[in-house]
């Protein structure tokens, strides 16, 4: 079983990130052949600053190594150091239907959202379907939200099959933990940078505790029941909380007694110590650059070796080259 995801360096990462997808990634490394990239060349189209997009790259290496992603058990890489990745994206992008484009969800909200409309932005499924398809993925770990990428990318596939010989190109399917597919933020709307709603992985204590504490809570007296259905805290505490803590927050919501203040405590508590061992880990790493560039080197190595073949099969199908 092959696997292939990546994140994109749009920012530091958030626990929506790693709940949503890289806990699930992290877990899969260890049942096949797992490709994970950086997805940098995605993030041109929100990132317009070298500096930034050089530093956002570097954080989110250490930080995905920090996490256990293990470089002995899958292909760790930036994705523009495999440009075989764009040459795929431009051909398939020549049988792929406007029509399938124009129906992306992911487009219109991040317009909506205030990111510049772009060709790139438009076109952004095509190239997430060539970082699937050129090597040849059985298995796309993703969150709910984004499955219709996923979806498009097998609708690609078919056409360049149908169109060009069947058996081309391999069809993926995606892989959804349904328990954690769309993380809540701090504002109970879906944890994302561009809802301004994250709580980052390895943020600093203070403004860790500046952003539980300023999770929007009811007016309900500290004496009364707590209302459980819809509670961000109650949804965030279950993430990185056992299963007899949770039950425990559970019970003292319904019987009252205990304010807000004591349950964001308590979320505070539960997500330090969550991550305390891959802080620790990414402290390591800072202190150790070479061997995070050493990682990316040979990940890019090994991913442009497969990925070389995915596409001198399709060139020699659509007729480039001899």
């Amino acid at each position: 079983m092959r696997i292939l995801s990546g994140l994109q360096p749009s920012g530091r990462l958030h626990i929506g990130n790693y709940f949503g997808m890289m806990e699930a990634a992290l877990k899969l490394q260890h049942e096949g052949e797992a490709f994970y990239f950086i997805a940098d060349y995605h993030s041109l189209t929100s990132i317009h600053d070298g500096k930034a997009l050089r530093s956002n790259v570097r954080d989110l290496a250490i930080d995905f190594l920090a996490c256990g992603l293990d470089p002995e058990k899958c292909v760790f890489f930036r994705q523009s150091d495999v440009p075989e990745h764009t040459e795929l994206s431009w051909i398939l992008s020549t049988v792929t239907p406007m029509g399938l484009l124009e129906r992306c969800h992911s487009y219109k909200d991040k317009v909506a959202n205030g990111i510049s409309a772009s060709h790139g932005l438009f076109a952004y499924p095509v190239l997430m379907a060539a970082d699937i398809l050129i090597y040849d993925a059985d298995v796309v770990p993703v969150g709910r939200d984004q499955k219709q990428h996923v979806e498009v990318t097998r609708d690609i596939a078919i056409k360049m099959n149908e169109t060009f010989g069947q058996g081309l190109l391999k069809l993926p399917n995606p892989r959804i933990r349904e328990e954690t597919a769309v993380v809540l933020g701090t504002d109970g709307r879906k944890m994302s940078k561009s809802y301004g709603n994250t709580i980052q992985l390895f943020e600093e204590p203070a403004k860790l505790k500046k952003a539980i504490m300023s999770i929007p809570t009811d007016s309900t007296p500290v004496e009364s029941p707590k209302p459980v259905e819809g509670s961000s805290i109650l949804a965030l505490y279950q993430l990185v909380a056992s299963p007899a803590d949770y039950e425990a927050m559970v019970a003292d919501f319904e019987a009252g007694g205990k304010g807000y203040g004591d349950f964001k405590k308590r979320l505070l508590q539960g997500i330090t110590d969550y991550f305390a061992p891959f802080r620790e880990k990414r402290a390591e790493l800072v202190a150790n650059p070479e061997y995070v560039n050493k990682v990316l080197a040979e990940g890019a190595e090994k991913a442009r070796a497969v990925a070389r073949k995915t596409l001198e099969r399709v060139r020699q199908a659509v007729g480039l080259g001899d």
